[in-house]
């Protein structure tokens, strides 16, 4: 199991820490050191069963200064995007096998444990 976590974000916080007193054994991958490939992004979103457009942070301003709003970009050019400007990404995202949830709500998490 991994954890795509970002230290700085509150929600990625708590899921981290649902994750340590569940005693199961995760890898934890700060994903704005360790950028995900665009390979290892379309795993994600084969495993969520989502779009790289649901993916993307549409509060974050690489978000807003890239004009990624319009729906002129390919998948493609949206993962390109996500690698380029790793805050894109949603966090925290949990993989368990061949599965994943975006753990926001905990809700989501706790659901995908129990898979």
């Amino acid at each position: 199991m991994r954890i795509y976590h970002n230290p700085r974000c509150s929600k990625s916080r708590i899921a981290l820490e649902y994750l340590k007193e569940s005693g199961l054994n995760f890898e934890v991958i700060e994903y704005l050191k360790n950028i995900p490939t665009i390979t290892e992004l379309e795993d994600i979103l084969d495993k969520l069963n989502i779009s790289a457009r649901e993916l993307l942070r549409t509060s974050e301003q690489d978000y807003k200064l890239n004009n990624l709003a319009l729906d002129t970009h390919s998948e493609a050019e949206l993962l390109a995007f996500m690698v380029k400007y790793p805050k894109l990404i949603e966090r925290p995202i949990i993989v368990k096998n061949k599965k994943a949830c975006i753990a926001r709500p905990l809700e989501n998490l706790k659901r995908l444990l129990n898979e």
